[in-house]
Order: structure tokens, then C-alpha cells, then sequence
């Protein structure tokens, strides 16, 4: 079975204030009698489910086009984090957590609709990055529109992520995704010299 952990993307979802919205414009249409429909989209790339590319937090680094895909792909394990809003993530909330993938996804309920801005979302500390670096992972991913908080410039976690050349997925919906294994499918678009690309994050149950 799949679960879709990716929001619907259209002119509602919020977007962070100050970036690009989502639009979409259609120059060719069948229903106003045209051969063809033919549209055309404006939008951050960093919309609904995302995947930041190193080149957005760090100078010199990948763009998303040349991004390896076994980030995006593969076993992870689902985790929920009750209680966390308006804080960092630490090790401590882990606890009694089995760590058993490469790649983490973390269900905090802290940003329970995409197309309503909330400020006080959850977020991970740089320190959880590191512990779960320690243990093999190489993806977090959380139901949040950053893995830092809102108000932050120094992106704590995000440094801590490309210190390890670790992976993050942001804007997830994990609301339907029950604590345990998967296995999971969130490629990005091969954009050449792009900061982010968009997903369509799925997860495969496993048997």
C-alpha cells in the first residue's frame, strides 16, 4: 500500500512569507474549445514537499540536479514526536526510539495545515542531526516547513546537516503514517544549478 505524505500543491498552500507563491497559468485550454491544454506554473521550489540542495545553506555546495537519489529513496522509519511545538527536537525525544534506517522521518503535528501559515512549528536541534548521523542516518525528514525554527538565520540544523552531507526532506504530511518501517520514494527533479526541487513523497508499506 501507499500512504501520499505530500500535500496537494495549488494556489492556496503557504508558502514561507517573502518567497515566490504558487501559480499556474494556463495559455492553452481544451475546455475553452483550444486542440490542447497547455499551462504553465511560477513558484519558489522549495513548495509543498521539498527537499533543500546543499547549494541553498552552504556556498559551493550541489545544486539539486546533480543530488545522489539514494537519499530519496530507500528503507526509512517513521517516528512521532508529540509536545514539540514551538521547539527544537533533541536526542532526548528519541528515546525508547528504534533507529532501525538510513532515513528518519519525523511526524511532530506542528504544522497541521499547509494552506494556514504557523510560525511555532517544531524543528530539529543540531545535536539530534549529529546523534542520528552517529547512527547511520543519512535523511531527516520532518511535517514542518524547515528543519530550523521560523525566526532562525544561522540554520543550526541545516549546518549540521551539511557537515555530515546529510539529506533533509521539509513540508511533509505524516499525519496518516503510523510509527514504523517503509519504504520510501521522494525523488526530486533534476533541475540544473537549482537551491530545491519539489517532491512527491511516498511511502510504500512493508510487508
Amino acid at each position: 500500500m501507499l500512504i501520499d505524505i505530500s500535500p496537494p500543491i495549488d494556489s492556496t498552500i503557504a508558502v514561507w512569507p517573502g518567497d515566490t507563491p504558487f501559480a499556474r497559468n494556463v495559455s492553452v485550454d481544451l475546455a475553452k474549445g483550444d486542440h490542447l491544454t497547455l499551462s504553465d506554473v511560477h513558484t519558489t521550489l522549495h513548495v509543498g514537499a521539498h527537499t533543500d540542495a546543499p547549494s541553498h545553506y552552504i556556498a559551493g555546495g550541489e545544486d539539486i540536479g546533480v543530488r545522489s537519489l539514494h537519499y530519496y529513496l530507500g528503507a526509512c522509519v517513521v517516528v512521532h514526536v508529540p509536545d514539540a511545538r514551538g521547539r527544537r527536537i533533541m536526542p532526548a525525544d528519541l528515546s525508547g526510539k528504534r533507529i532501525t534506517a538510513a532515513r528518519v522521518l519525523i511526524a511532530t503535528g506542528t504544522f497541521p495545515d499547509p494552506r494556514a501559515w504557523n510560525e511555532d512549528f517544531a524543528s530539529l536541534s543540531p545535536e539530534l542531526v549529529d546523534w542520528l548521523h552517529d547512527r547511520g542516518v543519512i535523511t531527516i525528514g520532518i511535517d514542518t516547513p524547515s528543519v530550523d525554527p521560523f525566526e532562525s538565520k544561522a540554520l543550526e540544523a541545516h549546518q549540521a546537516m551539511a557537515a555530515h552531507d546529510m539529506a533533509n526532506l521539509e513540508g511533509l504530511v505524516l499525519d496518516r503514517a503510523a510509527e514504523g518501517m517503509y519504504e520510501l520514494i521522494a525523488l526530486p527533479l533534476r533541475i540544473n544549478g537549482a537551491d530545491a526541487s519539489p517532491v512527491r513523497a511516498v511511502l510504500r508499506t512493508i510487508a
